[in-house]
């Protein structure tokens, strides 16, 4: 079963679970970690109350989404606890996150998986609404980005299940498994 959900976000981000599977609509702002940076220092430039921020540097062509695949999640990690503590009530990503995010994530937030490799096919979900940040450059400006039904997985969810320490933890498992020696 696919969860629709429109931005901005509230608290039926809430209920969802890690694994699940959701269609994404709405306004969406791209942020990676120049952007972060910049709006720590000098504050957020639209409103983050519901909002979802979305690790990507897009390209952008005559004012069309051209690609916009995800950058890794990680890089933000350090980065993320002001746009949370601010009303953002989900990110989405590639990779997963850390344990400390996935800490700032619980009753408020979620991380939502989006796979890699698909950028342009991720473009045809969105279209271009505007900028913040212009002088960034490309891949580090925060676009505005409307989505139509984007599709995502529920990667870490505000209760604490991450869907990416499951899958390192059974493969560990696994792992050790197969190096025991045969008798």
């Amino acid at each position: 079963m696919t969860i629709t959900l429109q931005t901005p976000l509230a608290d039926e981000v809430l209920q969802l679970k890690a694994g699940a599977h959701v269609e994404l609509s709405g306004i969406v702002y791209t942020a990676r970690d120049e952007a972060h940076l910049r709006m720590k220092k000098e504050g957020i430039p639209f409103d983050p109350k519901g909002a979802v921020i979305y690790h990507c540097g897009p390209v952008i062509q005559n004012d069309r989404v051209i690609a916009a695949g995800p950058t890794t999640s990680a890089r933000m990690n350090n980065l993320t606890g002001f746009l949370l503590d601010k009303g953002v009530r989900a990110l989405i990503g590639k990779g997963g996150m850390g344990r400390e995010v996935r800490e700032q994530l619980r009753n408020r937030a979620v991380y939502f998986a989006i796979t890699g490799g698909c950028a342009a096919l991720a473009a045809t979900h969105m279209t271009l609404r505007g900028v913040y940040f212009e002088d960034l450059g490309m891949a580090e400006a925060v676009w505005v980005i409307e989505l139509d039904r984007l599709p995502l997985i529920v990667g870490i969810d505000a209760h604490g299940n991450d869907l990416f320490e499951t899958v390192r933890s059974q493969a560990k498992k696994r792992f050790e498994r197969y190096q025991k020696p045969l008798n």
